[in-house]
């Protein structure tokens, strides 16, 4: 089975890297299954502006011709657009015993412990832009926490791989985090996608061959 698989797309947000994602489903091959591994959407009740509803509207004709499916993740959580082509929708995914397929929210006992100081931290940040702070996604700004945010990522890469291994994967892909990686862990392959709100964006090729991550700029030839 051949897969494109991509996470935190984030629809919506000022930062939605719009234009270079266009570009990428254009170059998907009708043979491979468009996995979306979750946080597609930002904000489920926010109206989305043209270019973006352009995209949701792309991926609902794309399920026309070749699987597509979506990993709910905590951002989209319940969210399914009304008339949206043949998309399939899963709370996890998997292709065969080779690799699970999570966005990484349900590994992650982190955040869901310190709402509090997150929604400070996202405050925070939102008054940094609007003094004139170079403006980025919070999540590529809590980067510079990188004491935290190794913490983070290794909870969620931690019961990532517990999950795998206890359920006889090879592998496991998630999001979430906005960071990419690939790693082994525990003899279990690890594999981060990364978020497209900042540039590279990563994707992972699942086809006979193996599992590689890729970086979207390496496609185009940038």
């Amino acid at each position: 089975m051949n897969a494109i698989i991509v996470s935190d797309l984030h629809i919506g947000s000022r930062y939605f890297l719009y234009q270079d994602f266009e570009r990428f489903l254009g170059s998907i091959s009708e043979d491979h299954e468009l996995i979306l591994n979750g946080d597609v959407i930002d904000n489920p009740y926010a109206r989305l502006r043209p270019p973006h509803q352009r995209i949701l509207d792309l991926i609902g004709q794309i399920s026309y011709r070749q699987r597509v499916v979506w990993v709910r993740g905590n951002h989209d959580n319940g969210y399914i657009p009304r008339w949206f082509g043949r998309v399939y929708f899963r709370r996890l995914y998997s292709i065969g015993h080779r690799l699970l397929i999570a966005h990484g929210d349900d590994f992650d006992e982190i955040m869901p412990r310190n709402q509090a100081f997150i929604k400070a931290f996202k405050m925070m940040h939102d008054l940094r832009v609007k003094l004139g702070a170079r403006p980025v996604h919070v999540a590529n700004y809590a980067k510079k926490w990188e004491i935290f945010y190794k913490v983070l990522r290794k909870n969620v890469m931690m019961n990532a791989v517990n999950c795998a291994m206890e359920n006889g994967y090879e592998a496991v892909t998630c999001g979430h985090t906005h960071y990419p990686e690939d790693r082994v862990f525990d003899a279990i392959r690890y594999v981060n996608t990364g978020a497209w709100t900042e540039f590279p964006a990563f994707y992972l090729l699942v086809n006979a061959e193996g599992m590689t991550l890729e970086k979207m700029d390496d496609l185009f030839g940038v």
